[in-house]
């Protein structure tokens, strides 16, 4: 289970918010506008630590860590290779989300529309302008906090399995990627800077089942 958490928490103590300026309140909806119509690709490395909630007993919340990099191409291909600790990767070619385990060597295939509608991906690596993401977020911005300009999206489906997303930039680079799920857990994601000198095409997004690898669709 703790080894398909990355792509619930793509798929499926926060920060504080401070009363709003008037700048505030336009400046994180204008770096995630900006976001979304102008970086069309791109390729980035990212850190993300999942926290779980605390149990009964314990003083100490349980953390995880992990690495890899992060590829999109609009509207709707993005790729996730995990690297460390162990390798994972997340594909989706515009129809299909696949999700490869080489350790478990076994790959899941899902119907793309189905899965990514209200989720953190498909807000990054989708949605063409900031009215798109209103169809399926409700979207505030917060207060600049450690040098970053946050925006809070709140899937307006209720039956999903995030909670909410906050996303923080920094003169116009995204940064991070902050994800309660419905179960308590959080997901931080940290991007390092972001190369916008890819050219990717749909085909940098197709993926083969490797040979021998179960394959289950849902």
């Amino acid at each position: 289970m703790q080894r398909r958490f990355a792509l619930l928490a793509l798929t499926g103590s926060a920060l504080g918010w401070l009363p709003l300026s008037a700048r505030a309140q336009t400046e994180g909806l204008r770096e995630l506008e900006t976001f979304l119509s102008g970086v069309q690709q791109g390729r980035a490395a990212f850190t993300q630590t999942v926290t779980a909630p605390l149990r009964d007993g314990e003083a100490v919340a349980r953390t995880r860590t992990s690495r890899g990099e992060f590829e999109f191409l609009r509207p709707d291909r993005f790729r996730f290779r995990y690297t460390q600790p162990f390798e994972q990767v997340i594909v989706a070619d515009g129809q299909t989300l696949w999700l490869y385990d080489p350790d478990l060597h076994q790959v899941t295939a899902r119907r793309q529309a189905d899965v990514l509608a209200n989720t953190p991906a498909a807000l990054l690596a989708a949605a063409p302008d900031l009215r798109a993401v209103r169809q399926a977020f409700t979207l505030s911005a917060g207060e600049s906090r450690d040098g970053l300009q946050w925006v809070e999206a709140v899937p307006k489906a209720r039956d999903g399995q995030v909670q909410r997303i906050r996303i923080g930039f920094r003169q116009g680079q995204l940064e991070v990627l902050d994800i309660l799920d419905s179960f308590g857990q959080r997901s931080v994601m940290r991007f390092g800077p972001l190369d916008r000198s890819t050219q990717f095409t749909a085909a940098n997004f197709r993926f083969q089942p490797p040979a021998g690898a179960e394959v289950l669709r849902q």
